[in-house]
């Protein structure tokens, strides 16, 4: 287990921006549509905005017009974690990066094939690193 994932809350207010705690600490959202992200199309690594580990990669992303980026599947499979969440009345699956238990985003079963899955991930929960996918 990362020593990442027993950080007190000031590390993580110091190392964050406020809109970043909100997401990352808080699984708060941010508004549809409005994440840097959303549209991106340039080929590279995207990555937990929190410690870097890379989480999705640019090849597995796909415009699902749901208001954030979306991908198919993740960079590693170890590398997410899933948690129930049964916020706001209906039941949804949380996707937290394993390496610092940071919320990234959820996981639905209305992406295309082969996987079938839509990884909805905040655009302020990942940093990218422009290049050819890994």
């Amino acid at each position: 287990m990362s020593d990442l994932k027993n950080k007190p809350e000031i590390y993580w207010r110091e190392k964050l921006t406020p809109e970043q705690f909100n997401v990352l600490r808080e699984a708060g959202t941010e508004r549809p549509f409005t994440g840097k992200y959303t549209d991106t199309e340039t080929p590279g690594i995207y990555r937990c905005a929190a410690c870097d580990t890379p989480i999705f990669e640019s090849g597995a992303k796909f415009h699902s017009s749901c208001g954030w980026p979306s991908f198919s599947a993740p960079h590693d499979p170890a590398g997410l974690e899933e948690v129930e969440d049964l916020s706001f009345g209906r039941r949804r699956t949380e996707i937290r990066c394993s390496n610092c238990d940071s919320h990234l985003g959820h996981v639905f079963n209305d992406g295309p094939p082969p996987t079938g899955l839509r990884y909805c991930i905040n655009s302020i929960a990942m940093t990218f690193e422009e290049g050819d996918d890994a």
